[in-house]
């Protein structure tokens, strides 16, 4: 269980973004706890809103189908959330962004099938310029 560094959503292969959906509606259901997550219950929950929004607009810029956001909507509930710049911002951190990157870059280099050479570089040009 792992909630990807915000800045890379937008590179994130298809297989992530969709893990990364129900990993959320996980934290809804459930609010599951893992040791890579804990850190999310440090935070408001403007936090996870706001990544959860980030999240939502990705895969909707993407086509990904959302079947539902009914465990979203119950666990927000009708409560007014800040949207806020950076979500996670003491955890999701320069550190953070290189653990993902080196994640990200060992599934390429291990022929996960829908992570092209294309989605590759547009990554490794996006953690070079952070960098």
């Amino acid at each position: 269980m792992r909630l990807w560094h915000h800045s890379l959503l937008n590179v994130l292969p298809k297989s992530q973004m969709l893990a990364q959906w129900r990993e959320l509606n996980s934290i809804f259901a459930k609010e599951d706890r893992h040791i890579l997550i804990n850190y999310i219950y440090d935070y408001p929950k403007d936090d996870l809103f706001t990544y959860t929004q980030l999240v939502l607009h990705e895969m909707r810029s993407r086509n990904i189908n959302i079947r539902t956001i009914d465990k979203m909507e119950r666990y927000f509930g009708d409560g007014a959330f800040e949207v806020i710049t950076n979500p996670f911002i003491h955890h999701h951190n320069e550190e953070y962004l290189e653990i993902c990157y080196f994640n990200l870059k060992e599934k390429f280099m291990r022929g996960q099938k829908d992570f092209d050479v294309e989605r590759y570089e547009a990554l490794r040009k996006m953690y070079e310029a952070m960098g």
